[in-house]
């Protein structure tokens, strides 16, 4: 397969990456062959740097460096919190306006690399977010009669693990198709009535400035045909975001 390349330059390299495909080699799924990293290597024949992460359910802009000095510096302009990046998701019941989250977060441990780490205190964790768009629809869903919906942007301003799907559950509107930290039975009748099954959670834009140009770089990846299929059923009409 061909990843879909959003920005490139001499030492940057943004995709969008698929839903359900892993960045690199994990333990977590030892028999997986296909992975962003090597994919993306193959495709344009170099060693491509891995700067942050998605999860592998979440999909849009992954941002990799082509050399090991710009690795250095854009972890440092992620980890200075100088990188703005914006999620859409869709979330279970209204979530309307804006608010931030602050609230801290556990460590998750590896179950093999921290084997026998210690547990650690929580971590600061903040989310900023607004409501974008909700729709109520006639079917049941678990106890009530109708299921709504809100479609929503997230802006972490911290970048702890499953972050945004733990504060979304945090608030009681937990993202749909979320397997881990979700509400299963309102997953399962969103797939049943709409055939949708992914996690809807996307890195729709990220922006930062250009450590060698200076430039304003700003990327944006387009909704994959899951998303598109989720807002013509749920008629929403935001062209923008494709």
């Amino acid at each position: 397969m061909l990843l879909d390349i959003l920005y490139q330059d001499d030492d940057l390299i943004a995709i969008n990456k698929p839903a359900g495909m892993l960045v690199h080699r994990s333990w977590l799924d030892k028999a997986e062959t296909v992975f962003v990293m090597q994919t993306l290597r193959d495709q344009i024949g170099q060693h491509v740097f891995p700067i942050h992460r998605l999860d592998r359910p979440t999909s849009g802009v992954l941002l990799f460096a082509l050399n090991s000095d710009m690795a250095r510096t854009m972890c440092e302009l992620f980890e200075n919190h100088q990188v703005k990046k914006g999620y859409l998701a869709v979330v279970r019941g209204y979530l309307e306006g804006k608010a931030r989250v602050d609230y801290p977060l556990k460590v998750i441990l590896d179950k093999v690399a921290d084997k026998f780490s210690q547990e650690k205190e929580p971590q600061e964790a903040i989310t900023d977010y607004q409501g974008l768009a909700t729709v109520e629809m006639p079917y049941p869903a678990g106890k009530f009669q109708t299921a709504r919906y809100s479609l929503v942007e997230l802006s972490p301003q911290t970048g702890r693990k499953h972050q945004l799907r733990r504060h979304l559950k945090h608030l009681f509107h937990p993202i749909m198709g979320d397997t881990k930290y979700g509400d299963l039975h309102q997953n399962r009748t969103l797939a049943e009535q709409s055939g949708v099954e992914r996690l809807m959670l996307h890195s729709h834009f990220m922006q930062f400035q250009h450590p060698k140009t200076l430039q304003k770089i700003e990327i944006k990846a387009p909704l994959d045909q899951q998303w598109r299929q989720l807002f013509t059923f749920f008629n929403w009409n935001f062209t923008y975001f494709y």
